[in-house]
């Protein structure tokens, strides 16, 4: 997959659809809770499935019950399209796993 460096028109047009993200420092932002540790590394490891097949790892951090997220694509030094895509895919692993 190839990443496309995203314009602020572009991005913004993202954020719209993203929710829950916000911009920050130049990169895509989130934080997740979930009910418990378990919950937050389960989804973590069902994201690295994901990332570990994009070939697009995100930064983050978990502490207990939450997840940091930052995404941003190092070699274009900005968000891209693949961190538009990786973003959207957290969220529906987020929502699978809040709804088990």
């Amino acid at each position: 997959m190839e990443a496309t460096k995203l314009d602020e028109a572009q991005i913004a047009a993202a954020m719209s659809k993203l929710q829950g993200w916000t911009l920050h420092d130049g990169k895509l932002h989130r934080e997740y809770e979930f009910v418990n540790f378990v919950a937050a590394f389960s989804f973590m490891t069902g994201v690295a499935l994901v990332v570990q097949e994009m070939n697009h790892h995100p930064a983050w951090f978990n502490s207990w019950n939450v997840v940091r997220v930052d995404l941003v694509t190092h070699d274009l030094g900005a968000v891209s399209s693949l961190d538009v895509k990786l973003a959207h895919a957290m969220d529906e692993l987020a929502a699978r796993q809040s709804a088990e």
